[in-house]
């Protein structure tokens, strides 16, 4: 049963009245002015931005202590799953973090959009995966970038996944980080609502200024971003929209984000929606792992229809980090020659010193879908057109409660629905966000399982030829719907043609 039936509708709440904003948010966003004070010191930032050089690329990579004082949130009622939370203040405790601004040395060059990341310390240390899978587009569109640590591992320490030792700033560089201070995740909220004023007001950017700013936030950081878009953007109100890539179901209220516990890790619902009366544009962009959980809370029961401020993408054929995250991304500067892509590109089964079960998943749409999210939701924020509606991946019910819904795949093992692109409609191997083990990621990677030569045959008659036909039919399609951008067709293609067995 597709998701166009009455399953669809369960645990759908109705939509609750709008929320009087008062007084305070005003008096909040004039006291929320935090200090930035660029760091001189010699040596790079303590973060992944990849393997190539910036600078020859236009742009200027500086990096910022910000501080202040930060407050704690809770809200007055239960978390709902609808969303439609109202928060007050707490607590406030001084705080000092750091954000790395990545941004072009020429102000002519900028187009006048921040993005700013939630960074994520799954791993036990900041990382920018939303860096990751699209700098390409923000490089040629001359956006600029702000990765922000606002959690308390990334800054103080802590394990990460699986219980692997943590690398926080202060450990790897305290001679750099040594006087940061994070007084808990209870306050990351509003120091990301100060790192974005810190943007704003145009404290960290040179000579630039911005016009939009936009938050991202994925994985751990998407779920944060849920929390924060439901409670704390009605009282801050500092971004212009928000684009949360590969959310689970569920989300912790604000006064709960240290805590243990609940869906994937914290308290609250199994399922929370966004809020019914958005504030500012919000894309969601979900992978099939997000979708069905894989262990975690699955974002199926958070699902819920589009409308004037909210589009949610789902892709069929990905996983919740995949090879370009982890192979890919961090040489991919838009100049490498196609055969060395290629290269990257090629299912792998090792990761971070594990052997997966199975080759993790290796679909390059995870990768240009989510570059066409962020261009879509930028536009949408500049011009007021929303990005197309897109299809939902099909899913039948669980065969028991307490059970995930089951994805429902076509004739070639891929899944229905969702938005159609040529790794699922022309396919050369099936492609998932589950199936996989291995060390502490295998539950996350997916996998990627090629095709043998008779069903190639079987697919393709005509061989290459036939393959790429097919690809290109589908690639047009996806280009012409507005799920890829235009300006990476050329590129996919070759990619294609370079990726045929045998090639």
């Amino acid at each position: 049963m597709g998701r166009g039936h009455a399953f669809r509708a369960v645990g759908f709440t109705a939509v609750l009245a709008g929320l009087s904003l008062g007084l305070g948010a005003s008096a909040y966003a004039a006291a929320a002015q935090p200090v930035a004070k660029k760091i001189e010191a010699a040596g790079s930032p303590f973060l992944t931005i990849g393997a190539f050089d910036l600078k020859a690329m236009g742009y200027e990579v500086e990096e910022f202590i910000v501080s202040g004082t930060a407050s704690a949130y809770k809200l007055t009622g239960p978390p709902t799953a609808d969303g439609g939370w109202t928060a007050v203040t707490t607590d406030q405790a001084p705080y000092a973090t750091r954000i790395v601004v990545i941004r072009p040395q020429d102000p002519k060059a900028f187009n006048g959009t921040a993005v700013v990341e939630w960074l994520n310390v799954t791993g036990g240390l900041d990382a920018g995966p939303d860096w990751t899978y699209s700098h390409r587009e923000m490089l040629r569109a001359g956006m600029a970038y702000v990765g922000v640590s606002a959690q308390r591992v990334g800054v103080e320490g802590g394990q990460g996944i699986g219980g692997t030792p943590g690398m926080s700033l202060k450990r790897v560089n305290p001679a750099r980080y040594g006087t940061l201070s994070h007084p808990g995740d209870t306050y990351a909220f509003d120091m990301f609502s100060q790192a974005g004023q810190a943007v704003k007001t145009g404290k960290v950017l040179g000579p630039l200024t911005a016009k939009r700013v936009l938050a991202t936030g994925e994985s751990q950081s998407a779920v944060f971003m849920t929390t924060y878009v439901n409670a704390i953007d009605p009282l801050a109100r500092v971004y212009d929209g928000f684009y949360i890539h590969s959310r689970f179901g569920g989300a912790p209220p604000p006064e709960a984000a240290a805590m243990r516990g609940g869906p994937n890790g914290r308290p609250g619902p199994s399922g929370v929606k966004m809020r019914p009366n958005l504030r500012v544009p919000v894309i969601t962009l979900i992978s099939e792992t997000d979708l069905i959980g894989s262990g975690l809370s699955g974002f199926w029961a958070a699902e819920q229809p589009d409308n004037d401020k909210l589009r949610i993408w789902e892709m069929p054929g990905t996983a919740h980090v995949d090879n370009y995250m982890f192979f890919v991304g961090g040489h991919d500067d838009g100049k490498a020659a196609i055969d060395t892509l290629a290269g990257y590109w090629k299912p792998n089964d090792a990761l971070f010193g594990s052997k997966m079960a199975k080759p993790i998943n290796s679909a390059p749409q995870h990768h240009y879908v989510a570059q066409a999210a962020l261009a879509g939701l930028d536009r949408w924020v500049r011009t007021g057109k929303p990005p197309a509606k897109a299809p939902r991946m099909t899913i039948e019910p669980a065969a028991a409660a307490g059970q995930p819904p089951k994805l429902v795949a076509d004739a070639n093992g891929n899944t229905q629905g969702g938005i159609r692109t040529p790794w699922v409609d022309a396919p050369i191997a099936r492609l998932s966000g589950s199936g996989n083990a291995g060390g502490p990621f295998g539950f996350l990677v997916g996998s990627t399982q090629p095709y043998d030569a008779a069903t190639l045959a079987k697919l393709y008659p005509g061989g290459k030829a036939d393959y790429l036909k097919a690809f290109d039919a589908s690639l047009s399609a996806a280009v012409k719907a507005g799920f890829i951008l235009p300006a990476d067709q050329t590129e996919i293609r070759a990619l294609a043609a370079a990726g045929w067995p045998g090639s």
